[in-house]
């Protein structure tokens, strides 16, 4: 069994009972995240996209878009630095047919990704993909995994419940359900932070839900959304911006008094060289 075969089996295996996945932007904030002691992390388009000064969804100017090679050369070197099972951000699969997405999901296999995320939204639009097809894009995707004899974990994502498709709850139960039946192994929701949403979610949807938090605020516990049924709860890019947060603060601060008190919080030199150096190790 090769490294990717045996990442992607142990993160199929963590839906079972629920974990916790930060998601990293690149090498060094993964292997920090590991050191932290979760059992997988997950990549995010928009914390790559602005590590790259590049913009997330509503790109302005086509220059400004992360290339499909520019996200998978950053998985690439997210999956190759650390040990765990790495999930990643592949956005809408690059392409509206379903064979786009049977070649992304391939590629996410020999980047050495154990799962990844496949959305029901093309990114420049706000109009989810007709639920036949969406179905028929994940449904292609596993075709072509088997066909290969590969193995990765398919996190279907619907946007329904942030666009309001509908009835929202509804429709994103059905998309779901339907994501499911096509061969995902687990569906995201983000939008849903609330405990009594997330217990009808778990109990509406036939397979693993995987919920974020921080996308539009601080509201929701990861602890109690898994003890409601929820099996995966991920940040997306909230981690990535509280880092540039930190930096635009920490700047202002030093431009208008000339203090460095921002580095009191800082991870030391010789600190991180070690972190870097051990956990690489293992990897």
């Amino acid at each position: 069994m090769t490294r990717q075969q045996q990442a992607a089996h142990s993160f199929r295996n963590l839906h079972t009972s629920g974990f916790i996945m930060p998601n990293a932007w690149d090498a060094g904030s993964a292997l920090i995240l590991a050191a932290a002691g979760f059992p997988a992390i997950g990549t995010t388009s928009a914390g790559i996209a602005f590590s790259l000064g590049k913009q997330d969804y509503r790109v302005s100017d086509p220059r400004l878009a992360v290339s499909r090679e520019e996200m998978f050369g950053r998985c690439s070197q997210i999956a190759q630095a650390v040990a765990l099972p790495v999930s990643g951000d592949l956005e809408a699969g690059y392409g509206d047919a379903p064979e786009d997405v049977a070649n992304c999901v391939l590629q996410a296999v020999e980047v050495g990704l154990a799962g990844c995320n496949i959305e029901d939204k093309p990114t420049a639009q706000e109009q989810l993909y007709e639920p036949t097809l969406a179905a028929e894009r994940i449904a292609g995707a596993r075709q072509a995994l088997m066909a290969h004899g590969a193995d990765l974990v398919i996190n279907a994502r619907t946007d329904a419940w942030l666009v309001g498709e509908g009835d929202p709850l509804a429709a994103s139960i059905r998309r779901a359900n339907l994501y499911l039946e096509a061969g995902a192994d687990c569906v995201f929701l983000p939008g849903v932070t609330d405990l009594p949403t997330a217990r009808t979610l778990v109990r509406e949807i036939a397979g693993p839900v995987n919920l974020v938090l921080g996308l539009g605020g601080s509201s929701g516990n990861a602890h109690e959304l898994l003890a409601a049924g929820v099996r995966r709860i991920s940040v997306g890019g909230s981690l990535a911006r509280a880092a540039l947060g930190f930096v635009r603060r920490s700047a202002e601060l030093l431009r208008d008094s000339g203090s460095v008190a921002f580095t009191d919080g800082e991870i030391s030199g010789p600190d991180l060289n070690t972190l870097f150096a051990a956990t690489r190790a293992a990897a």
